[in-house]
């Protein structure tokens, strides 16, 4: 093989993993690597204007397209800009490899300019790291990177390449395989534990499922639903696995958790069995562990054999791929009416429905008309915050890989950009930033790429004037001391769209809302809609901090 220097083989190894598409931004330590892309064809690099936001395209190109996303910064302040969105990559299990630029090898520990140890800064919060300082494993480091980014539980991998690296030369080929001593994810449940779990499930009588973003990441939807149906198991999901069970299905009982359905919750309180498929069990899911699902045998199924028992003891543990075992289960299970306990539920949503009230512009309504203008299609990111609440209430999911959202970490600033990764992942939906004004703020730079690149996000921002969560719990439980979060001096939203070029609208009364939403979804251009809500309006239902998750407040009818 010829010789050819580190970067060409950065772009053999990105071409030979399937990537098409890099989100970056330039620096010294990378122009080896961006000038290899001058005269390339078939991969695309997206300019974004900041590293946080070029991390958060990668990861919501990942999460849409079910491929790995690659991003791209230079040494010192741009990779250490990259580090949130490889915590929040990390904390939601998405694959992502990133690429870094580093100074020459003999300068590293020397604190040469623009220096900083990027894998040691992020070891913590990435599934793993390689810092390159021979060129000849550059190919064997990339392919490995991508092996580990994409298999078991999937996670952020970061490459860091010396700039002597880049422009250094070998003949060594780009391995064919990866083989990596050590790692050996494990996809095949036990089959005897997959027996046991299937016995469970036989012989309960108020079977619950509850469904982590696990099942999205394995392709395993289908086969969740013909286990719910099978059984008759109702299904409740995380905010990771919105749209991973049909939420228009009678078996379907939304979200749990902090901010889910009042129904899903007493489910989760008064089930004998509960099914945990690729969920970790987290704080805003369980409350007050000590009484989380009290009268429930908690069977958990996941790929990483380190979530299970971590936050909840487990009695029926199965480790392995969502899709392996939920098949090996389906086979074993046996048909149930369990026609009590679905009554049970029924009453409970009869009587506890989501619910909001009063007059003005509601956030709760504008979601719901994004879902009946995009019927019911749109790819939705958001933000974090009240917004992510209400697209997660109130729009109605029914699609994996349809929700986009920082779910572990509670990434201010990723919705956007997460957006329109997604949007070059899936080029042809419709994809719907649901925003804050406070967090659209973080990363409103990017609409210059978004506007460039012809990326058709539209941005629906729900306008209160706060910084609306923190302002929701100092309502709550501080007295209506307002420190720090109203957003005074907040710019035209309308205005700084049309400056970068898109389009924009303000929408301040409710019969305003479906034709701005039909305009802006017609047009395959960037839309920016500012919809001024009502300022104190509250996301609801909420278990306080530290209750047990039926000791909710508030949004039921």
């Amino acid at each position: 093989m010829p010789d050819r220097n580190g970067a060409h083989i950065l772009l053999e190894a990105l071409k030979a993993e399937g990537v098409d598409t890099v989100f970056g931004v330039p620096g010294g330590a990378v122009i080896p690597l961006l000038d290899a892309f001058y005269d390339d064809e078939d991969l695309r690099f997206i300019l974004m204007r900041h590293e946080q936001g070029a991390g958060h395209a990668a990861d919501g190109y990942a999460r849409a397209s079910g491929k790995v996303g690659v991003c791209l910064a230079t040494s010192g302040p741009g990779a250490t800009n990259l580090v949130t969105a490889l915590a929040t990559a990390n904390f939601d299990s998405v694959p992502m490899v990133a690429i870094t630029g580093q100074v020459k090898t003999h300068l590293i520990g020397n604190d040469a300019f623009q220096e900083a140890d990027i894998t040691g800064i992020v070891r913590p919060c990435t599934k793993h790291t390689y810092l390159v300082r021979d060129v000849t494993r550059l190919g064997e480091y990339l392919r490995a990177a991508f092996h580990i980014a994409r298999t078991g539980r999937p996670g952020p991998v970061l490459v860091d390449i010396p700039v002597d690296v880049a422009v250094a030369k070998t003949g060594a080929p780009l391995p064919d395989g990866v083989d990596i001593p050590g790692y050996k994810p494990v996809y095949k449940g036990n089959r005897r534990q997959i027996k046991r779990a299937a016995q469970a499930i036989n012989a309960a009588e108020r079977p619950l499922l509850y469904v982590g973003g696990g099942v999205v990441i394995s392709e395993a939807s289908d086969l969740l639903h013909e286990v719910a149906v099978k059984g008759n198991i109702p299904v409740t999901t995380t905010l990771m696995a919105l749209g991973a069970f049909p939420e228009d299905h009678p078996l379907s009982l939304k979200m749990l958790g902090m901010h889910g359905t009042a129904y899903a919750n007493y489910a989760v309180q008064e089930a004998d069995l509960l099914i945990a498929v690729g969920a970790r069990f987290d704080d805003r899911i369980t409350g007050d562990v000590t009484n989380f699902a009290p009268n429930a045998t908690i069977l958990h199924i996941d790929i990483d054999p380190a979530s299970i028992s971590k936050n909840i003891r487990v009695d029926i543990p199965v480790v392995g791929d969502a899709s392996d075992v939920l098949a090996g289960l389906l086979s074993l299970m046996e048909h149930r009416d369990r026609k009590v306990w679905l009554e049970q539920i029924q009453a409970w949503k009869t009587e506890y429905p989501l619910a909001y009230k009063g007059d003005g512009l509601k956030p709760q309504y504008v979601v719901e008309q994004i879902c009946e203008a995009s019927r019911g299609e749109a790819i939705v990111c958001t933000e974090v915050g009240q917004n992510q609440m209400w697209a997660a209430q109130w729009y109605t999911h029914t699609r994996p890989r349809h929700f986009i959202s920082s779910g572990g970490l509670g990434t201010m600033g990723y919705g956007f950009p997460a957006a329109i990764g997604a949007q070059v992942g899936r080029p042809d939906a419709i994809v719907v930033d649901v925003a804050g004004d406070g967090s659209i703020q973080m990363n409103i730079q990017e609409l210059a790429p978004a506007v460039h690149e012809k990326i058709p996000v539209k941005v629906c921002i729900l306008n209160n004037g706060y910084l609306g969560m923190v302002r929701q719990w100092q309502e709550l439980f501080y007295d209506r001391r307002y420190s720090a979060t109203r957003l005074l001096g907040n710019p035209d939203f309308v205005a700084v769209a049309e400056a970068y070029g898109a389009s924009g609208v303000r929408v301040t009364r409710p019969e305003e809302v479906r034709p701005a939403l039909d305009r802006a979804f017609a047009d395959r251009e960037v839309w920016v809609l500012d919809f001024a809500i009502e300022p104190e309006e509250n996301v609801f239902p909420m278990v306080p901090a530290g209750e047990a998750i039926d000791r909710m407040i508030g949004g039921m009818a």
